[in-house]
């Protein structure tokens, strides 16, 4: 069994950065593809970014190419996700979440097995 914490969420101001950190236990982390994905009020899951296992492989959702970077400390069990340049639009509920059914990931969110609570992040205009 995989647990996920989030952290690092928050209300920040249009133009601004936050930086969520996901802590994993329960498996060693070189074993697993993670990614973030975000969840709206009234929207679906929406996907954020992906690294695989190794981190030699990261890609993002559409939006957040160029703004947002994903990074991964095998040593230290946790994923990073910074967040820069952050628009309204990015207002949302994020999600940490794990896979051990590939190497690279998916930004198909049926394909991960296991989510952290999730963290609030608030961008205010």
């Amino acid at each position: 069994q995989v647990q996920l914490v989030e952290s690092g969420g928050g209300l920040v101001q249009a133009g601004g950065s936050l930086r969520l950190s996901c802590a994993a236990s329960g498996r060693t982390l070189s074993n697993l593809a993670m990614a973030w994905f975000r969840q709206a009020p009234g929207e679906e899951r929406e996907f954020v970014a992906g690294i695989s296992r190794s981190g030699g492989t990261s890609y993002y959702g559409g939006s957040m190419e160029g703004r947002f970077t994903i990074s991964r400390d095998n040593a230290k069990n946790t994923v990073n996700l910074q967040m820069n340049s952050l628009k309204p639009e990015d207002t949302a509920v994020y999600f940490c979440s794990a896979t051990m059914q590939s190497h690279d990931g998916s930004s198909y969110h049926g394909h991960y097995d296991y989510w952290g609570q999730g963290t609030q992040v608030t961008v205010s205009s």
